[in-house]
């Protein structure tokens, strides 16, 4: 990533990117003031996403400097400092012990440097509202991770602060990197031209075999242990179909320029959480295993959703639409009409994690940001909205999942090592999952 070859190929590719992503979401601002000579940036979440952002935004070829690392725990920043000595940019590292924080608070104390001019935010997804919400009233700019959220009243608080953000031109990226990726630009602009024709539904997938899990140890407390193991607890995550099936369907909403008013659907654990017949059924938490949507849109367009994490089974992360005059596999940049050849994205994939943070720190550095906080927050809503039909097996509508007043984590503000665990154990060692017909999700 650091080879200077691939990096100007990028920082060029960056500027095409970044100028097709303006024409396709115009809430592009302009800075009134000049661009920072050296843009100085601290990581608020220091696992392996948050890490390689931070290395990400150092291979610019713009002056950046890392300055401060804040995580909940300190042996996670102490290794996300030890990583980023070794990424080829030592020279970009300024952190010092003083600039290494680590507890439930420690991004405040980021915030409080006066030359810190860009968060990362990439923690667990439920923090992500509190830490936006701060960055954008201390003057930050930010990038921050998808999904933006884990419930309605989340999605509420990122919307709220994004509308400050705007007034106060601070630069807000998501990531959601297929939006800097050319070879999806160019497929996306070629649908919404017509080369498919007036669009029917689309089919989205991210089946896989799942993800890590951290075990319990002796002495770890309630709360320490389920932010350690995050991804299975929904205050933390919401659950995988929120967490990573979101890249999937902001691409189907990319397209439509809109976002479902309902959904229906249904899921469950059929696998996850079963002592018969998975060993790690303690440490999965209470998320589901699988989940199948129907989101509708109101023009009568569907969108149909699979999610997966069981091992064994038929894998696909995909997209794909079909129109009245072709289809597209949109994973696979290409368009089939049908009259004429087919067509695929002729150039040279482009890795978007990376680009994004080039796109983001070329135009700090000139002085121009842009704005993707309501498209992240409302694309994080699409998927929020799915949970809730699946785990409720209900069908529910886009403005009764946003309004709900359910908060997963209504103590978060105020969240310290002693707070109870929003979600406690059963007799059994395990986590009750929603049950489908019975759950209050709205």
């Amino acid at each position: 990533m650091s080879n200077q070859d691939s990096v100007s190929r990028r920082k060029f590719m960056g500027s095409a990117a970044l100028a097709s992503a303006a024409v396709s979401f115009p809430n592009v601002l302009t800075a009134e003031s000049k661009g920072k000579e050296v843009i100085r940036f601290a990581l608020i979440g220091c696992g392996g996403r948050g890490k390689g952002a931070a290395a990400q935004v150092m291979n610019s070829p713009h002056k950046t400097e890392c300055v401060a690392l804040a995580d909940a725990f300190m042996d996670t920043a102490k290794g996300a400092q030890n990583y980023l000595k070794h990424v080829g940019h030592e020279d970009k590292l300024k952190v010092t012990d003083d600039t290494i924080f680590a507890g439930l608070d420690a991004y405040k104390k980021v915030m409080e440097m006066d030359n810190v001019d860009l968060v990362l935010l990439t923690t667990s997804p439920g923090f992500r509202p509190l830490h936006f919400e701060h960055a954008v009233n201390k003057g930050k700019h930010v990038f921050m991770e998808k999904p933006v959220a884990t419930d309605g009243a989340g999605v509420q608080r990122v919307l709220a602060a994004n509308e400050i953000a705007k007034k106060k031109n601070l630069m807000v990226t998501v990531g959601l990197q297929r939006h800097h990726e050319p070879n999806y630009i160019e497929t996306v602009k070629k649908i919404q031209d017509g080369a498919i024709g007036e669009l029917n539904y689309a089919r989205v997938f991210w089946n896989s075999g799942g993800v890590w899990t951290k075990k319990r140890t002796s002495s770890q407390n309630e709360l320490e242990y389920q932010v350690r193991n995050w991804f299975y607890f929904n205050w933390l995550c919401g659950d995988h179909i929120v967490e990573q099936h979101i890249h999937n369907t902001d691409i189907i909403n990319w397209i439509k320029g809109a976002y479902p008013i309902k959904a229906n659907g249904h899921g469950g654990r059929q696998v996850r959480g079963n002592p018969a017949n998975d060993p790690d059924w303690k440490d999965h938490g209470e998320i589901y295993d699988h989940h199948f949507v129907e989101f509708e849109y109101a023009d009568g367009f569907r969108m149909y959703s699979q999610c997966r994490h069981i091992s064994n089974c038929w894998q696909n992360v995909s997209e794909h639409i079909h129109g009245s005059e072709g289809y597209s596999s949109l994973s696979r940049h290409q368009i089939f009409p049908k009259s004429g050849d087919p067509w695929r994205y002729p150039g040279k994939k482009v890795g978007g994690h990376q680009q994004e943070q080039l796109n983001m720190i070329d135009a700090l550095a000139k002085g121009e940001v842009y704005n993707e906080g309501d498209y992240g927050a409302k694309s994080t809503m699409t998927n929020i909205l799915g949970r809730c039909a699946t785990y409720s097996g209900k069908e529910v509508s886009w403005n009764q999942a946003l309004s709900s007043k359910i908060e997963l984590c209504p103590n978060i503000d105020s969240l310290t090592w002693e707070s109870e665990a929003p979600v406690q154990p059963n007799a059994a060692g395990g986590y009750d999952a929603p049950v489908p017909g019975k759950s209050r999700v709205v």
